[in-house]
C-alpha cells in the first residue's frame, strides 16, 4: 500500500515538473534568430587559392611567399591589409595599392572562370538552418564581388537575407562593423544570432559585436588564436549539430 502511493506521487510529482517545464516554452520564441556565415574558408574553400595569387604576385618581385609564412601573417586577412603587410615586411618597391589592384585583377579573373568551390558540409548546413526557420546572412571582410559569384555558382539564391561585405563598412575584420552592420540590416540583437567564422580576425569581429561565434578552423588558419570563439570544431557538420543542440535545449517540443 505504501509502495504504491510513494509510486503514485512520483509519477505526479515527474508529470507536473514536466508540464511546468512546457508552460515554460509555450508561446517563447527561440532566442537564435539567425546565423551569419563568414565566406572565404568558411562558406568555400578559397584560402590555398588566395594563397597560390599572392605567390604569383609577389614572384614578380623576387619573393618567395612560403604557405607558413601565408598562414601565420596573412590567411583570412582581406586583400588591402595584406598589401599593405608585404609592402612592409618584404620592402616592396611598390605601393601598397599597386599590389591591391594585381591581387583583384587575379581574384576577378579566377572568378570569371569559376566559384569557389564550397566547403564540406556547407550546403547541408544551410539547408539544415533554413529548415529551422532561421534567417542566414555572409558576413565577410572581403569585397562582394567573391560572394556573389559564390551565391550564383553555387544556386544559392534566395538563401541568405543579407551580404555584408568589406565594401559595406569603413573598418573590415577584426573590427566589428560587419556584424554590427548585419545586426542592423537583420533588426536582430546580438543574443538572437551565431556567428560561424575560421579564422582569428573573424572571431575577434562576432565577439566584439556580442555575437557567440563558432570556429571552424582550415589548413591554413588552425594554429590562429580561437580563444575568443564559444566553441571550436573539426568541420562544419559539428558546427551544426551544436547549433541543432542549442534550439532542441530551448524548444524541449523539437524532441
Amino acid at each position: 500500500m505504501l509502495s504504491s502511493c510513494v509510486s503514485r506521487y512520483f509519477c505526479s510529482a515527474s508529470l507536473l515538473n514536466a508540464m511546468a517545464k512546457l508552460l515554460i516554452h509555450i508561446g517563447k520564441p527561440l532566442t537564435i534568430k539567425s546565423i551569419l556565415f563568414d565566406h572565404d574558408g568558411t562558406l568555400v574553400d578559397s584560402e590555398i587559392a588566395h594563397f597560390q595569387m599572392w605567390v604569383e604576385i609577389l614572384k614578380g618581385y623576387d619573393i618567395s611567399l612560403s604557405q607558413q609564412q601565408y598562414k601565420s601573417h596573412y590567411a583570412g586577412i582581406p586583400t588591402p591589409a595584406n598589401a599593405v603587410d608585404m609592402v612592409q615586411r618584404f620592402s616592396l618597391p611598390v605601393s601598397a595599392k599597386a599590389l591591391i589592384a594585381a591581387k583583384n585583377l587575379a581574384t576577378q579573373a579566377l572568378l570569371s572562370r569559376q566559384a569557389f568551390p564550397l566547403m564540406a558540409g556547407a550546403r547541408e548546413s544551410i539547408a539544415f538552418f533554413q529548415s529551422c526557420g532561421l534567417q542566414l546572412a555572409v558576413v565577410t571582410g572581403a569585397g562582394r564581388e567573391g560572394v556573389d559569384v559564390s551565391i550564383r555558382g553555387h544556386r544559392l539564391q534566395g538563401c541568405f537575407s543579407t551580404v555584408v561585405s568589406g565594401d559595406d563598412v569603413a573598418h573590415s575584420k577584426p573590427a566589428a562593423d560587419c556584424y554590427l552592420l548585419a545586426l542592423q540590416r537583420l533588426g536582430l540583437t546580438a543574443a538572437q544570432c551565431i556567428a560561424i567564422e575560421d579564422t582569428e580576425n573573424g572571431v575577434i569581429a562576432a565577439s566584439s559585436a556580442g555575437i557567440t561565434c563558432l570556429a571552424v578552423p582550415n589548413i591554413m588558419s588552425e594554429q590562429h588564436d580561437f580563444s575568443s570563439a564559444a566553441e571550436i570544431f573539426h568541420n562544419l557538420e559539428e558546427a551544426t549539430q551544436w547549433v541543432e543542440n542549442r534550439i532542441r535545449c530551448e524548444d524541449p517540443q523539437s524532441e
